[in-house]
């Protein structure tokens, strides 16, 4: 995976690496807010985006509304984002194992012995954190308000 060698790169280099990860399936306000923080937290953010059959599992036959190599090329044209993983599981464990980030962050809507990885990361000294929402948005409130 060539992702894991850039990776591998900026690790060499002393970065700090920070990792998110979400469907970011209608990037809005929040999405943005929410990776410039987490952004803030390191020197590369890292996100990993859940597939098109991930998304379809964990939130319904009608999600996503954008298709994964579409919210991949957003997500890269946005300033705090480094790198774009898309990972196929319903949840990033296997992915956070192998990139081991130095920050694991997740929304404030997250407890932090419920996000998935906290516990490896923090095995190795890594940090795990959440992002507290200043906007009142999400991707399932616009879908809703476009169908009202």
């Amino acid at each position: 995976m060539k992702e894991l060698e850039k990776i591998k790169k900026w690790k060499k280099e002393g970065k700090k690496i920070v990792f998110t990860n979400g469907c970011f399936d209608i990037i809005h306000a929040g999405h943005v807010d929410y990776l410039e923080k987490a952004k803030a937290l390191g020197d590369i953010l890292v996100v990993g985006l859940n597939s098109d059959d991930s998304i379809r599992r964990i939130k319904g036959k009608e999600r996503p509304v954008n298709i994964q190599q579409h919210r991949k090329k957003v997500l890269e044209a946005l300033k705090p984002v480094d790198l774009v993983i898309v990972f196929d599981e319903d949840t990033p464990e296997k992915l956070i194992k192998m990139i081991k980030p130095d920050v694991l962050v997740k929304g404030g809507d997250w407890k932090i012995e419920n996000i998935v990885g906290a516990d490896f990361v923090k095995s190795y000294g890594g940090t795990v954190t959440t992002i507290d929402f200043v906007y009142d948005i999400s991707t399932t409130k616009i879908i809703e308000k476009i169908k009202r």
